[in-house]
């Protein structure tokens, strides 16, 4: 491999194919004399060449259009064959125009004479930017290709439906892109949902296309998250909750985008669904028990006032008659009678206070301030404690459910 001195610290790799050694240094000679520190492989027959393209990582390749056993369009042919994408540049001293128009069909970038070398390093250089600039265009272009795939395959895992709608300045509604969930959230296909997005909107249960278009035009305006329950009828027939979740962004004065995804929900409705009626259920079963419990408090206390509490006045009006009837020198036995008049009374007494705390007639017949001021004073005469109820509001009326309850918490 010849060298030609560096001046600068640009280096450049050149193979040139050329039967002619001197040619292949005045080719040199025009790299050394532009600053450039040039290595550079004289090759002139198909295996030399080969094997320099496969051995070495070449900047550019120039080629005489013609040799013996070897021409530029064969070795242009072994560069395509290895996938290089390098620039290559026919050098020639005598080349027709059809030939050279030939060889740039075939794939050479360009063509000089061997008598007119000054646009040689011009040439390189130029080729050199469009041979990177084709690199980074297509490891560009791999990049996307990449992050596409790698997309595909997230959203193909994804249960649902992902979107890509766009809000047009027209006001109509645009489905950009759908993925193949739709196939099984609507039973339409992606290409159908593009070419006609009202098939989605119009799935939508009518009681339900209110929220959805009031959703979407709340987002448009102040660029806030959807995140909407609806149902829809697919196209079979079925009629599903979906569960709809996109973030919105402008991408014009007036037009909006959003990416989202729709879910299916009917599970969690159904599951939602049976949990309400079950709590309904139970509502009703414990209103059912408070009530029963009521009647039987109400019973009871009816038993201690009617039955009981009679039988004890029946008893004390007896203690007073043989109280009355009894000897006036009998001194130590009156106290005993009087005492059990005075344990009657605390008995009489008990007894209404529990039929009162149990179904309070006066919370029936005078309404629950009544019954209040009436437990209020039950409790002073029973600890001690004086209770204000000054502040009680009797304009206040609520319904017998609400008072009994208010009585139960007092």
């Amino acid at each position: 491999m010849a060298q030609a001195q560096p001046s600068n610290n640009i280096s450049l790799n050149i193979l040139v194919i050329e039967d002619s050694e001197d040619d292949a240094l005045l080719l040199a000679g025009c790299f050394k004399r532009a600053g450039y520190a040039l290595e550079f492989q004289r090759v002139e027959n198909a295996s030399a060449t080969r094997q320099a393209m496969r051995s070495v990582r070449w900047d550019a390749i120039l080629s005489d259009h013609s040799m013996p056993g070897f021409n530029a369009l064969a070795a242009l042919e072994l560069m395509q064959e290895l996938s290089l994408d390098l620039p290559f540049i026919i050098v020639s001293g005598v080349i027709d125009e059809d030939t050279a128009i030939a060889a740039m069909r075939a794939g050479a970038h360009d063509y000089l004479s061997k008598d007119h070398l000054d646009r040689l390093v011009p040439a390189v250089e130029r080729e050199i930017r469009e041979a990177r600039n084709r690199a980074e265009r297509r490891a560009a272009l791999a990049a996307v290709q990449e992050n596409e795939a790698r997309f595909r395959s997230l959203v193909s895992n994804i249960p649902g439906m992902v979107f890509q709608l766009l809000h047009t300045q027209g006001g109509e509604l645009r489905f950009l892109y759908v993925n193949e969930g739709s196939n099984t959230l609507l039973g339409l296909s992606p290409p159908e949902l593009a070419s006609s997005p009202r098939l989605f909107f119009d799935a939508i249960h009518s009681e339900d296309r209110g929220s959805i278009d009031a959703a979407l035009s709340l987002s448009a305006a102040k660029l806030s998250q959807v995140n909407w329950d609806g149902r829809i009828r697919s196209a079979d027939g079925t009629e599903k909750w979906i569960n709809l979740r996109s973030a919105p962004r402008r991408i014009a004065s007036s037009e909006v985008q959003w990416e989202g995804i729709a879910s299916n929900i009917t599970q969690s409705k159904l599951a939602e669904n049976e949990l309400r009626a079950s709590r309904s259920q139970l509502a009703e079963l414990s209103s059912h028990l408070e009530a029963a419990k009521e009647e039987e408090r109400e019973r009871i206390a009816r038993d201690i006032h009617d039955e009981l509490g009679g039988t004890l006045v029946a008893i004390k009006i007896e203690a007073s008659l043989l109280s009355s009837k009894m000897p006036i020198d009998h001194l130590q036995l009156r106290k005993r009678v009087r005492g059990i008049e005075g344990l009657i009374d605390e008995a009489i007494h008990t007894a209404g206070r529990v039929a009162r705390e149990l179904r309070p007639g006066i919370l029936k017949d005078f309404g629950l301030p009544a019954a209040i001021e009436c437990q209020a004073d039950d409790f002073s005469q029973r600890v001690g404690l004086n209770c204000d109820t000054a502040g009680i509001a009797h304009d206040i009326d609520p319904d017998d459910k609400t008072s009994l309850a208010l009585f139960r918490i007092l």
